[in-house]
């Protein structure tokens, strides 16, 4: 039997979200051949969890050209480009046919368990760059497999890892004990369970960035048909002028609408907010639950809690790799200082692609959310535009991989989620973070101005 060699193994792809899928289509393009590794049951598994919440982006930015082309011959059109989608309307309507004309190059029910050279742990050096990857996968079946790849492109993402309410990165005392109270995701409040767990109830939610405005907003919603129902909005640090976003100015006007949305909630007293809370400790009180700061305050209990203080990438299937991530945000080594969320803000993040995206392990890239690590400002147009650069790098074209080109919106890389079923909150005004976008290019390095960056 003829033994494959390295360049006759499929690239795997980790993950069958939106960059995931768009990393097979390119990598299609190239004449390379994908092999596309599902945990879920469908494509988009993670998108599909919130379904019920609007994107800030409109149809135009969240399709891959490489995709579109793809599904063209199925006579696949994409919905109007100025709309904004729900996270079920990009699962259904987009990236599940996808999927579909990639056929059995995406196998679903499969979890990645692990990725390594082959015959190589991640000590060795001899003739390591030689070897393929062996990706060990678990099925639904439970038997334990093994595949070989020429490449690995990791975009499963963040969303299985939601960051806990603790202060200190690490679960506060007595949260899992809590656990049966507690929810990481926004509640989808159409769904007749979820409305009765939160109705005529006292919830708190942690966290600052859009997807707790967006809790925010739906509570509100949900106090002003049910009496007693009440949000305690619990923040880290204090509220400034920025705190909710720009308003009417953003240049993204569903989220400046989604602050808006959470400022009203607090203003009309169905949310009260508390500041410099650093939570320590939950503590059951009777049959409620009562959240005690590192300072000793101590707030009235609740009866449910939401956490959405983030996300951060799972990096333990990835230890038998050399990978080269910074240490505080746990994304690439040369991507970090340009999404840092200490320095940069949506507006000063600019286009990348392999050169950022690269590791001492050749050969393997994480893309999308995950290569963003714990940072939270992503938008799709910029992961579309990493793996157009990392599958031409892996099919040979260096040029056309550090000929990264892109049109972004000036403020750059801008993400989050908007409420849904909301269209009015984001009305089409040219769509993106702003109506004038620019083309910008980069080759080995960052531009020498890009709007403070």
């Amino acid at each position: 039997m003829t033994t494959p060699t390295t360049d006759q193994l499929p690239v795997v792809v980790i993950g069958a979200g939106p960059v995931g899928l768009a990393a097979a289509a390119h990598l299609v393009e190239r004449g390379l051949e994908p092999l596309v590794l599902e945990a879920g049951p469908t494509a988009a598994t993670a998108v599909r969890d919130w379904a019920h919440v609007r994107l800030f982006s409109p149809w135009a930015e969240v399709t891959d050209p490489a995709a579109e082309k793809l599904l063209a011959p199925t006579g696949w059109v994409r919905p109007d480009g100025a709309a904004y989608p729900t996270g079920g309307d990009w699962a259904e309507r987009y990236l599940q046919p996808l999927a579909d004309v990639l056929g059995d190059k995406v196998r679903y029910g499969t979890t990645v368990t692990g990725v390594a050279r082959a015959g190589r742990d991640r000590i060795v050096d001899a003739d390591r760059e030689e070897q393929p990857f062996t990706v060990h996968i678990l099925g639904t079946d439970g038997r334990e497999r093994r595949i070989t790849a020429r490449a690995v492109i990791d975009a499963s993402g963040t969303w299985a890892t939601p960051s806990p309410m603790g202060a200190d990165g690490l679960p506060a005392l007595g949260e899992r004990a809590a656990a049966d109270r507690i929810s990481y995701r926004v509640p989808d409040l159409r769904d007749p369970a979820a409305r009765a767990r939160y109705a005529g109830k006292r919830t708190a939610v942690i966290g600052s960035g859009a997807s707790a405005f967006t809790a925010l907003a739906h509570l509100a919603d949900l106090a002003k048909e049910e009496a007693g129902t009440h949000a305690v909005w619990i923040l880290r640090r204090g509220i400034g002028a920025d705190t909710f976003g720009g308003g009417d100015a953003d240049q993204l006007p569903a989220r400046g609408a989604l602050g808006l949305r959470a400022k009203a909630a607090v203003e009309d007293g169905h949310a009260s907010a508390v500041t410099g809370f650093r939570t320590e400790s939950v503590e059951r009180d009777g049959d409620r639950l009562a959240l005690v700061a590192e300072d000793g305050r101590r707030l009235d209990p609740v009866d449910e809690i939401i956490v959405l203080t983030g996300l951060r990438p799972d990096l333990s299937f990835l230890s038998e790799v050399r990978l080269g991530l910074d240490e505080r945000l746990q994304a690439p080594t040369a991507l970090a200082p340009l999404i840092d969320p200490n320095v940069h803000s949506c507006g000063t993040v600019y286009p990348h692609g392999v050169n950022e995206l690269s590791h001492p392990e050749q050969d393997i890239y994480l893309v999308g959310m995950k290569s963003y690590g714990r940072a939270p400002t992503f938008l799709a147009l910029t992961g579309y535009e990493q793996v157009r650069s990392v599958t031409a790098a892996i099919a040979g074209d260096r040029e056309a991989a550090e000929r990264v080109e892109l049109t972004l919106p000036e403020t750059g890389v801008c993400g989050g989620a908007g409420l849904y079923d909301d269209p009015e909150d984001a009305e089409q005004s040219g769509g993106g973070c702003c109506a004038a976008p620019t083309t910008l290019q980069i080759g080995t390095g960052a531009p020498a101005t890009t709007g403070g960056c």
